[in-house]
């Protein structure tokens, strides 16, 4: 009786292959659109904001479905990726304040020569 649980909660926890197929589509398309940014040469913020998002994308794909984030406790999942969310939160922090303290510079002591 205890084998046939066992099997019946191990069948239970496998995801069907359609899902990772799925998914790993979903990853070359992110990944071609990904170097297309540089086949197009755009150049500044739009191509860095782009990047960095197909990247995130790519790496929230891998974690939830490969790494079976998705199906796992909600405190887990926090333990995860609060303290990332917490690291974005300071540094756009930082940069709030280095812009503050780049133009207090210029206000006090000019320019330079």
């Amino acid at each position: 009786m205890a084998h046939a649980e066992a099997h019946a909660e191990h069948e239970q926890q496998q995801h069907p292959i359609k899902l990772y197929l799925l998914v790993w589509g979903l990853l070359f398309v992110l990944s071609f659109f990904s170097y297309m940014v540089d086949y197009f040469g755009l150049q500044g913020f739009l191509r860095w904001s782009l990047i960095l998002i197909f990247m995130m994308l790519k790496a929230g794909l891998i974690v939830a479905v490969f790494m079976h984030m998705a199906w796992e406790r909600l405190a887990l999942i926090y333990a995860m990726l609060l303290p990332p969310l917490l690291v974005l939160v300071f540094v756009a922090l930082m940069v709030s304040e280095s812009n503050y303290v780049l133009l207090t510079r210029l206000a006090f002591f000019g320019s330079g020569p």
